[in-house]
Order: structure tokens, then C-alpha cells, then sequence
């Protein structure tokens, strides 16, 4: 174990960059020395410029801040770390690229934290993706970066369980933690010169391309009820996962797969106080809480108690 501190760079914008940016902060061989984010950003009814978390952490930990959203262009901050001659980057959520230039700076290397177990899932939404493909596991890898994204040699991993319920702000929130846990654990082999950097095997790569709103829209002549089970658990709170009855948009907060149906693929069944709708291989969605397109959301039951004449219900597939 070395006793000097790593004079150590952070980049991150948001609230899932905080644990592992606290840990640095509380580390006894790390010396942040700085903390690199996107630039603030108004927000809410009022569009009030708000700080980003992590620039807000920086601010209240007194510890300097650059932000920017616009990193390679920074030639001031090129030269000032440059004269730090820093021995350690952090990346963690940081949705800018390093170019060479910065990559090349410091002198143990620049390590990106990414949340699944590379080569899978590379890009933007891994916790998504994850959900979305109705995997049992994921995990958090840290990886030596390189010039393509997501590509460089490993250096450490963890493999994290995915309950069947769990939903997005769960798993993210699980992993948010997680992997302040797994930077400790690299610093500490980092430190210990024991790093041992395994190459990703590109046959084995797979990508998290960043989510579209219009990836929430279900269709039921195409999808079987789990696939949009795990479709609500991956886009839950955003884009929603939704359909469109009469034209009107309906999100589905809650509901539950079922598999074997008489109900035709994009038909409407009422039966037993349940809203149900058939979905593509021989299985059903029942639907448990919903949101109409300009009402409060809602459970099923008083939807159901709303509806009038229930043959008029048609999915639609435009608006």
C-alpha cells in the first residue's frame, strides 16, 4: 500500500454518481481534486436554473468543479489538468466522450463505471436493457477506457441479482450504491498493484442504445404479455409504457403476464371485475393500475366502472 494520495479526477453528472463520488471524497488514498459535469440546467415549472447533483456536491464539500457540456472543446480545463498531472480518472454517468487528449492524461489511467457485465449491454440504458430482456442478473463493470465506447479491457466485476418484481428506480437505485461498492474494491486492488485487465470477448458484445419515448408504445399483435410485463418494469417512470384506446393514450402503471388465452391478439376483454387484453402467443395482459390520457391514474377496477358501453373500447395504434 503506497502512501501517497492518487490525485484523482472525477466525471459525473447525476444523482447515481453520488455514492461513489462520496467514497472518494472519504478515501485516505484519494485526493479529489476535482469534479467534472454538464453545466446546470433550468428545471421544474419555473425553469430555475438547478445545480447538477454532482456539481452541488462539489459545491457543498468545497471541492472545485468545471462544468461543461462540451468537454473536448475545454482547451482551460486541457491546460489545467495538464499542470495537475493527475494519476487517476473516474468516470461514472457522464454522457460526453474523452477524447485522446484527455484519456492520455493521467498516469494510472482513465476507468469508466458502467452498469452491467461488459461486454453486455454496452451503451447508454444497460439498466434498462437489462429489464427490458427479462435477464435474472446484471452487474457493474469497471473497465479501462479507450477511444470506442465501452470497450476497454476490464479490470474489475461484480454480478448483482434481479429480483422478478424489480422495476427501474429499484435495480437503479440498488446499482447506484453498488457501484461505489465495486470502486472501493478496485482502489483497493489498484493500490495493492494487483490488477489484472481482461479483454472483452467482441463476439460476446451486445448494446444499450439510449431509450426513445416512442419505445414505451405496446403493441399487442406483436408482443407476448411477459415481454410487456418486463417493458412497464424497464421504462417505469420514463417513457411509461403505453397504448392507445379510441385515440386516447392509456399508461399502464401495474399489471400481470398470463399465458394461455382465448382472448384474440389486440382485443379487449372484460371479465370478472378484470381488464384483460390478449397479447401474441397464446397469452393475455391483466391490467391492475392504469393512467387515461387526462385523468388521475387509477386502479382497473375504476376504470372498469367508468366504461359505459365496453364494445366500444378499440385499441388503436395512431393517435
Amino acid at each position: 500500500m503506497q502512501n501517497l494520495q492518487l490525485k484523482t479526477i472525477f466525471f459525473g453528472t447525476p444523482d447515481f454518481s453520488i455514492p461513489a463520488l462520496e467514497m472518494l471524497k472519504n478515501h485516505p488514498y484519494i485526493n479529489l481534486v476535482l469534479v467534472v459535469c454538464n453545466s446546470d440546467r433550468p428545471a421544474g415549472r419555473g425553469l430555475k436554473v438547478k445545480s447538477q447533483p454532482t456539481s452541488q456536491f462539489a459545491n457543498d464539500n468545497k471541492i472545485e468543479v468545471f462544468q461543461t457540456d462540451n468537454l473536448n472543446a475545454e482547451q482551460s480545463l486541457l491546460d489545467t489538468l495538464t499542470k495537475i498531472k493527475p494519476d487517476l480518472f473516474i468516470v461514472l454517468a457522464f454522457s460526453q466522450f474523452l477524447s485522446s487528449k484527455f484519456l492520455n492524461l493521467p498516469r494510472l489511467g482513465c476507468f469508466n463505471i458502467h452498469t452491467s457485465v461488459l461486454p453486455k449491454y454496452r451503451g447508454a440504458a444497460p439498466i434498462q436493457y437489462a429489464l427490458l430482456n427479462g435477464d435474472k442478473e446484471t452487474g457493474v463493470s469497471i473497465q479501462h477506457m479507450v477511444k470506442k465506447m465501452d470497450a476497454g479491457d476490464v479490470v474489475h466485476k461484480a454480478h448483482v441479482e434481479i429480483s422478478e418484481m424489480e422495476d427501474f428506480p429499484q435495480l437503479y437505485t440498488r446499482l447506484k450504491f453498488y457501484s461505489a461498492l465495486c470502486l472501493n474494491d478496485f482502489l483497493d486492488i489498484l493500490l495493492k498493484n494487483r490488477i489484472n485487465p481482461e479483454a472483452q470477448d467482441s463476439a460476446q458484445v451486445t448494446f444499450a442504445p439510449s431509450i426513445k419515448k416512442t419505445d414505451g408504445m405496446i403493441n399487442f399483435l406483436k408482443e407476448d404479455a411477459s415481454k410487456v410485463c418486463n417493458k412497464i418494469r424497464a421504462f417505469k417512470p420514463w417513457p411509461g409504457t403505453y397504448f392507445f384506446i379510441n385515440g386516447k393514450m392509456i399508461k399502464i402503471l401495474k399489471a400481470r403476464a398470463h399465458s394461455g388465452c382465448d382472448i384474440p391478439a389486440g382485443d379487449i376483454r372484460i371479465a370478472n371485475g378484470k381488464f384483460l387484453i390478449g397479447c401474441i402467443s397464446n397469452s393475455h395482459l391483466e391490467i391492475l393500475e392504469l393512467w387515461p390520457e387526462g385523468k388521475k391514474p387509477q386502479s382497473s377496477k375504476d376504470f372498469i366502472n367508468g366504461v359505459k358501453n365496453f364494445q366500444d373500447l378499440k385499441i388503436t395504434y395512431e393517435k
